[in-house]
Parts: structure tokens; C-alpha cells; sequence
């Protein structure tokens, strides 16, 4: 399908991201998405043609690239109609083993990762009775000599079944016994073939989406204490400290969604006839596409915005919440748009709007809630009294 939307200045990058989507087609994802499979080939490929790394340091196998690069990846699989969903975590868990990882574990992992021996796609992190908040999660890890013995739950945590590696956040000192909330939590490296069925229970979640989405159950696990990312006990600033990038990735994928919804009506809109005129020449019907291409136009220029202040090393909070915020609600706009075009059509699987649909409307409760960043903004930006 000709695309009608505006998007970034072409680049080599672009393009060929382009193509390697373009041979995984409509047909592709939607019999994936009728089967909840895993899009094992499109993430091979991906890592092949070194998508998947552009983050890790050259020095390791990657390109070196800025987080522009990967904001490019993600926008353009999911403008492709794909969805990055499969693989975007391991862009947003990256920074954590990149920045606060020792020499030893970025030598180990790395390069294995960025030639595709090793996945890391999982993010164990949010539990039932935590949620977004963090710093209530119970999963404990208790150190034992080389190791630490991990007990507890988490739950919504996507692709287990599909990596080697899992980045886990666990408290490794009682709550009572901290200063503060935040500390007292860590992050560890988890072998998951070590893992699971020994000590590890992974049990599937069927959800509206084809995110592979689990629960855990962890009962006395061993994880070698080498495994351990950074100090003991500031695993929260870890995590907090890549979270920018995962906002601006996640607009990037939103911006991605909301040009496919756009093109898509465009398109139905200029071919489908009513009482024998082009739909698309109702203002009811052009005046909701138009509304959200210009949401989303705008959406990703904050996305940009926050982008470039985050590769040149400058504070970004305020700007990566909100372009993903206005991302989010941009391209749940556009796919309401598209939906109301299409009609009827718009809910039969052939038409691929409605898995679409279905997809970016996760944007608006993860991987952080729309309501979480108006708290945010509104206390850390506005200067108003914290609501929670």
C-alpha cells in the first residue's frame, strides 16, 4: 500500500527497515495474532540484519548507534502494520546493562546478544498487588553466600517463553528496613534455561493482545551473585534511569500505529463509494482523519523533541512523558478514526484494523499509564501538590 502520511527524511536506516518489513505482510501477523504464536521469524530477522542491537556499543557487536536509531526501528515496524511489541524490550532494558552493568557482564552478554544467541526480552518487574507502584513489590531476594535465593510473583510479564535472559527487580532488603521506599531493591540477570523448572513456574496469561504475557511464580531460584546489576539496593534508580528511553520508544511505536490508522483510512476513504461518491468526500468522514493526522504530526514532533535531548545527555523527563502521553492518545485517535471509515469492516480480521485496534490501545495503560504521567506532570513540571 502507498503510504500517504508524511514521514522522517528517508536514510538508509529507514529504508531498509522498510524493506525487512515489507516481506513479513498483513497475512504474517494476522495468522500470528489468531494463533497467539510468536513472530519468530520477523525477530530473527530483525537480529540478523542487526535492528535488535543498534543500541549496544560497537565494541560489543552493535552499531553504537543514538536512540534515535532505535526510535526508527520501532516507529517503522509498527507503521508496517508489525508490531514491535515482539522485541521492544530489549531496546528499554538495554540502558540498564549498558549503563549500570559491570565490564564483565557486558562482555558476557552483549555480544552474544546483539548476534542473536541470546534474547533478552523479558522484564520482570510488576506484581498484582504492586502494580506501578514499585517500590510495594514483594518479590524478595535473599543473599547466600555466591548467591541469592529468590521467592515471589510477578505477573504481565510478556516473552519469557521466548528469551534466555530476564532483567528481575526484587527487594534484597525489608521494606521496614529501609530510608527510603525506593531503596532496598536490585536488579539481576536471570538465566531462564537455569531458572525455569528449577524453582521458576511460568504459567501463560491469554490476553486480547499477542504480547506471550505470563505470570511467575518463583520458588527458592538460585541467581549467581555476579549476576547482580550494579550495588545492592539501588536496583530502583536502575530501572528509573532508563525509563526515558522506554517513554520515547514507545511514542515512536505510537506515532508508527497512528500513521498506519491514517493511511489505512485514507485509503478506504478514497475507494469505498456510497450513493455513488467517494466517502472521503463527507466532511464527516475527513474531518476525524485530518484531526488525527494532525495529533499525531504533532505528538511526534515531541517525540523528536525528547529524542534529541536524551542522545545529547540533557534532562528529558518532562518531554519523554509527555510525547509518550500525546503519542498514545494520538494514535488511539487515529485507530478510532480508522475503525469509524472502514465501518463494519472495520471489525472483520481480513481488514487488519481491528488487531491494529486492539494493539495500540495497550499504549494507554503501558508500559506506564496515561494517568501516572498527568501525576507526573503535574507535581514534577507544574509545580502541583503530589496526588499520591
Amino acid at each position: 500500500m502507498i503510504k500517504v502520511t508524511p514521514q522522517m527524511p528517508e536514510s538508509p536506516l529507514r529504508a531498509g527497515i522498510q524493506e525487512l518489513c515489507a516481506a513479513f505482510d498483513d497475512a504474517y501477523w494476522r495468522a500470528l495474532d489468531a494463533e497467539h504464536a510468536y513472530p519468530t521469524e520477523f525477530v530473527e530477522a530483525l537480529t540478523r540484519a542487526g535492528y535488535l542491537s543498534v543500541l549496544i556499543p560497537q565494541e560489543y557487536g552493535g552499531s553504537g548507534l543514538d536512540l534515535a536509531a532505535g526510535c526508527a526501528v520501532m516507529e517503522e515496524v509498527n507503521r508496517s502494520g508489525g508490531n514491535g511489541g515482539a522485541c521492544h524490550a530489549q531496546m528499554y532494558t538495554m540502558g540498564t546493562l549498558l549503563r549500570h552493568g559491570s565490564a564483565e557482564q557486558k562482555r558476557r552478554y552483549l555480544p552474544r546478544i546483539a548476534s542473536g544467541e541470546l534474547r533478552l526480552q523479558a522484564f520482570g518487574v510488576t506484581e498484582a498487588d504492586a502494580g506501578t507502584d514499585t517500590t510495594s513489590l514483594r518479590t524478595t531476594a535473599v543473599r547466600r553466600d555466591d548467591h541469592y535465593v529468590v521467592n515471589g510473583d510477578k505477573i504481565w510479564i510478556s516473552r519469557v517463553d521466548h528469551s534466555d535472559l530476564m532483567l528481575l527487580l526484587a527487594r534484597t532488603t525489608p521494606l521496614p528496613d529501609v530510608r527510603q521506599r525506593s531503596d532496598g531493591l536490585s536488579v539481576f540477570i536471570v538465566d531462564l534455561h537455569e531458572a525455569i523448572g528449577y524453582g521458576l513456574t511460568v504459567r501463560p496469561i491469554r490476553t486480547m493482545l499477542n504480547h506471550s504475557t505470563t505470570a511467575l511464580a518463583f520458588e527458592n531460584v538460585r541467581v549467581p551473585a555476579e549476576n547482580l546489576i550494579g550495588i545492592e539496593g539501588q536496583g530502583f534508580r536502575y530501572i528509573l534511569d532508563g525509563m526515558n528511553a522506554e517513554r520515547i520508544l514507545i511514542a515512536a511505536e505510537c506515532v508508527g500505529d497512528g500513521r498506519w490508522f491514517i493511511d489505512r483510512a485514507i485509503a478506504r476513504a478514497r475507494e469505498r463509494e456510497v450513493f455513488g461518491r467517494p466517502i472521503g468526500a463527507n466532511q464527516g468522514v475527513q474531518f476525524p482523519i485530518a484531526r488525527a493526522y494532525a495529533n499525531v504530526e504533532a505528538a511526534s514532533l515531541m517525540r523528536l523533541r525528547a529524542t534529541e535531548l536524551f542522545d545529547r545527555g540533557e534532562p528529558c523527563g518532562a518531554e519523554a512523558n509527555t510525547a509518550k502521553l500525546l503519542a498514545a492518545d494520538a494514535s488511539w485517535e487515529a485507530a478510532n478514526a480508522c475503525v469509524q471509515t472502514f465501518g463494519g469492516y472495520g471489525f472483520a480480521t481480513a481488514y487488519d484494523v481491528e488487531r491494529k485496534f486492539r494493539e495500540t490501545r495497550l499504549y494507554q495503560v503501558a508500559l506506564i499509564s496515561t494517568n501516572l504521567i498527568l501525576a507526573y506532570l503535574a507535581e514534577h513540571v507544574l509545580g502541583l501538590p503530589r496526588s499520591y
